[in-house]
């Protein structure tokens, strides 16, 4: 096979990958792009993939660079999409990009990569990487704001062996400029969020599509009724939308959230207060933890957790079980930790793998107190 470039950038469309592009190319190296589609079209046009492809191969076009496509969407069905529907039937919150990252962009895109004879991959992603002691290190971004090292825990040594992130040490804000500065056709473009599946839908109205609406009952902590949901499975710890709860008789005139789900039962329990003592947690345990220097640093051991994204370091006490999996406790009580979620551990900027949150502290409504575990997703 002709070598074609020794690093494969990962065009997504947007300004992010396009900056990355532009830094490598301007630096010397023999590059070409790649976009992935990763969802395949369902009809309904929110997904703006083809919209993506066109800018991608605008950029490329603009920086002189070769770009490849591939079709990932069925690997990404039955390695993400799947995944994210079973958890969310069984009453927990996944976290997709997590997924998307570990078995697409940095599997299935890097083996795309090495097969058109390039050694490395590059994405646009807010984070670094450095070799320190005879192994890779992931590295928070220097642009805190928009570090995304929470979204790569789950990477490893080859992973990051073979991995370049050209945006780490930058602000988004000069990224932009850079952007404008070369007259990239993405240098005003909007940031994506959410989930790209979703895109600019509805989420009830996406995912009634694979788990249809069951109503059932929405109770307090002590089993008073006092309203309706559309299913359970739509709805996520600490959440305040969508409730629609009125004024209730012999209640505050307060917000209502979240704070449990009887999956059997088809059961939502609510709280009124954001600080209701019924999302606290001090600890939790996990699934088996990912360790991105391919072992935990002890079997005890202080560091910090993010037990979602941008969260602040929470300080913390981690125990690594026989089986790999994770006990841990907090300094200081957490809201609304999620079953399903990823806890990521951090020394400093360093991230040192994570783990999917099994169960907390937290009480249950409904079985009076434990943990939200497998007794409430059944």
């Amino acid at each position: 096979m002709t070598r074609s470039a020794d690093t494969i950038v990962g065009m997504s469309g947007g300004v992010d990958s396009s900056v990355a592009a532009l830094l490598l190319r301007d630096s010397g190296q023999a590059l070409s792009g790649l976009f992935m589609q990763n969802w395949a079209d369902d009809g309904s046009s929110d997904c703006r993939a083809e919209d993506d492809r066109r800018d991608a191969v605008a950029v490329s076009g603009r920086l002189g660079l070769p770009i490849h496509f591939r079709d990932f969407s069925g690997e990404y069905w039955a390695g993400v999409f799947e995944h994210f529907v079973a958890e969310y039937a069984a009453g927990r919150t996944p976290n997709p990009d997590v997924l998307c990252n570990r078995e697409i962009k940095f599997k299935h895109f890097l083996d795309a990569a090495r097969e058109l004879g390039a050694d490395y991959i590059a994405t646009g992603h807010y984070a670094r990487v450095d070799a320190a002691d005879g192994r890779f290190r992931l590295l928070k971004a220097l642009d805190r704001s928009k570090d995304q090292s929470y979204f790569l825990h789950q990477l490893g040594q080859a992973q990051l062996g073979a991995t370049r992130f050209p945006l780490g040490e930058l602000l988004k804000r000069d990224v932009r400029e850079m952007a404008r500065a070369a007259q990239l056709p993405t240098a005003a473009k909007k940031d994506s969020t959410g989930i790209c599946f979703i895109g600019e839908r509805d989420f009830r109205e996406f995912l009634s599509r694979y788990l249809p609406a069951r109503e059932g009952e929405i109770r307090t902590p002590d089993g008073r009724a006092i309203g309706r949901h559309p299913g359970v499975f739509y709805f996520t710890l600490g959440q305040r939308e969508g409730l629609n709860i009125g004024g209730v008789r012999g209640f505050e005139q307060a917000p209502w959230y979240v704070i449990g789900k009887d999956v059997a039962g088809n059961v939502l329990y609510v709280d009124q207060g954001s600080d209701t003592p019924w999302l606290r947690s001090h600890t939790l345990t996990t699934e088996a933890a990912h360790w991105i220097a391919g072992a935990p640093p002890a079997r005890r051991f202080a560091c910090a957790a993010q037990t979602r994204y941008r969260q602040p370091d929470q300080s913390c006490e981690v125990e690594v079980g026989d089986d790999g999996t994770l006990s841990l406790r907090f300094a200081q009580p957490q809201r609304a930790v999620t079953p399903g979620q990823s806890l990521v551990l951090y020394a400093g900027d360093e991230c040192l793998g994570g783990a999917v949150i099994a169960a907390t502290d937290a009480p249950v409504p409904g079985l009076g107190k434990t943990s939200l575990s497998s007794t409430t997703t059944q």
